[in-house]
């Protein structure tokens, strides 16, 4: 993370606010606190964070609130810490603007790897690289090729659009609905969870070593799915 970043965590609780504190305090980062939704988008406003922690059981405004008001004119990405575990909750957040969440009680470095995700994803800008490589695969966008170790796979359109989404959004949950407009967008119609159940588990038997267990596409419950980055990568082996 780097050390000129800015956090801004939006939570009422103090405790919490100190954990997230001390968990980038200690590389430089520079943390903002707000106790209220409404100091939070002031604070959002005013020091135009880099990354914003935002808590859903504030005491004035919902979570889901503050996040579609700063939303509206800030890029900076967003995780929800959230003590709730509702996935419709969660789908109505990530559609609303969050690019993650954690849920409370959450481990430090959990909190601290999708934090990182967040702001790399948000430093390489807007632009794709037209070749990004995760892990063992290789995703040569320009040329529409993959390979695993070297070993060229092939993919279908269809598979080759929803890797495409997923890898292009590596340590961001994306939502059922969101994966299914990005991928079936004036194709087909139906039952996005079913849809992508089938397509997802179609990929994982070609780019996992072990599609039981997998290590690149992993399910967020209830909510959809989420690449892993090279870092979680590398912490797991």
């Amino acid at each position: 993370m780097p050390a000129s970043a800015t956090l801004l965590v939006v939570d009422d609780e103090l405790q919490i606010r100190r954990a997230v504190r001390h968990a980038f305090e200690g590389g430089g980062v520079r943390v903002v606190e707000a106790a209220t939704g409404a100091q939070g988008i002031d604070l959002a406003a005013g020091e135009r964070p880099d990354v914003i922690v935002l808590d859903l059981g504030l005491p004035d405004i919902v979570g889901l609130e503050v996040c579609r008001e700063v939303r509206k004119w800030s890029r900076a990405p967003i995780l929800v810490l959230s003590a709730r575990h509702s996935d419709e909750e969660k789908v109505a957040l990530l559609d609303a603007g969050a690019d993650d969440y954690v849920t409370k009680p959450f481990s430090t470095p959990e909190l601290q790897a999708r934090v990182r995700a967040l702001l790399r994803r948000a430093a390489s800008g807007p632009g794709l690289e037209p070749r990004m490589a995760i892990g063992g695969l290789v995703m040569d966008l320009a040329g529409r090729t993959l390979t695993r170790d070297g070993e060229g796979i092939h993919l279908t359109p269809l598979e080759w659009d929803l890797l495409r989404v997923l890898m292009t959004n590596a340590g961001r949950t994306l939502t059922h609905r969101h994966l299914f407009r990005e991928v079936w967008s004036g194709r087909s119609f139906g039952d996005a969870q079913q849809y992508l159940r089938v397509y997802v588990a179609h990929l994982r038997r070609k780019v996992e070593r072990d599609a039981v267990r997998p290590r690149y596409i992993l399910t967020e419950p209830g909510v959809g799915y989420r690449f892993a980055t090279e870092a979680e990568l590398s912490d797991r082996d």
